[in-house]
């Protein structure tokens, strides 16, 4: 008699039936880092680390999936994960988990090495991008998601002020179909170009005079932005729009201005030109309230 003779079969409970009759749309794994091996523009490749997150769909005859092989399948990968190797993770997804239909996104840094626009200087800077992958009934769908942050100038700021304008950092965020292969580059550019003014990592003092200027001169709520870059997605033939949509970290201070009451015996500028002056000179205020309390005194 051998050892194996005296090893009892381990049950796979997952593997039992479901009685409940109740399909799961989507079951998996999150938050699990990769190296990754992405090709830019320039010919190179930059190694970087990912994010995936994995999913299947359960039908309602599977108690549950076999988590593990999840894991398994981007170790299949050896070190590193490629673009071109994206689609077959999907289909490994599909065979290994006896599903019809998978989900995989996978979110990375991405760096595009900018040219500042007046000194040439050159440097880095970093973008969110996610490679989403879909299969449905043997079909594959690929999405791609970047996260762009730009410049936005107020134009109700603008309007309203005798110089000088209320700026911010905005995130712009698009989630488009591809048709076609499009570099991410092609489509940061897309973007960048609908903005009030593109981010550099690094600025000499004629650059930041000619950001600051051209923001000036193209003032956008983030309202404009949005419909701008849908605009331009919608021209661009490798791409079908999927979703857009415009996070903005910090709200604009005009809406501050609007929420002033306007009487009909006022100008609005001249009122905004008072309250603003309040909060930026705050010393001629009590300098006011002096020279009226010694004429109070005479």
């Amino acid at each position: 008699m051998t050892t194996s003779d005296h090893i009892c079969p381990i049950e796979d409970v997952q593997n039992s039936p479901d009685l409940r009759s109740l399909d799961i749309d989507k079951v998996g794994i999150k938050s699990i880092k990769h190296p990754v091996l992405v090709k830019d523009k320039t010919g190179g490749a930059q190694h970087t680390i990912a994010t995936f997150n994995m999913y299947v769909y359960l039908p309602h005859n599977f108690k549950g999936t076999h988590m593990s092989r999840f894991v398994e399948i981007l170790n299949m990968n050896e070190r590193e994960i490629s673009v071109e190797s994206f689609e077959n993770i999907l289909r490994e997804m599909i065979k290994r988990l006896e599903s019809k239909s998978c989900d995989v996104e996978m979110t990375f840094p991405y760096f595009i090495n900018k040219t500042a626009p007046v000194s040439g200087v050159k440097s880095l800077l970093d973008y969110e991008v996610s490679f989403i992958g879909k299969i449905v009934d043997g079909k594959f769908k690929n999405t791609i998601k970047v996260v762009v942050p730009v410049t936005s100038l107020c134009p109700c700021s603008k309007k309203i002020s005798d110089y000088g304008a209320h700026n911010q950092r905005s995130h712009v965020t698009v989630t488009a179909e591809i048709n076609k292969f499009i570099w991410v580059e092609d489509l940061i550019e897309l973007i960048e170009k609908q903005a009030s003014s593109e981010l550099y990592g690094l600025l000499k003092r004629p650059d930041e005079k000619y950001v600051t200027e051209k923001a000036y001169d193209n003032p956008k709520f983030v309202e404009d932005m949005v419909r701008d870059v849908a605009a331009q997605l919608k021209l661009e033939k490798r791409v079908n729009l999927h979703r857009l949509m415009t996070e903005i970290n910090n709200r604009p201070a005009s809406q501050r201005a609007l929420n002033i009451n306007v009487s009909n015996n006022h100008n609005f500028k001249v009122e905004i030109d008072e309250e603003a002056s309040k909060h930026m000179f705050p010393q001629n205020e009590r300098l006011k309230n002096i020279i009226t309390l010694l004429d109070i005194i005479k």
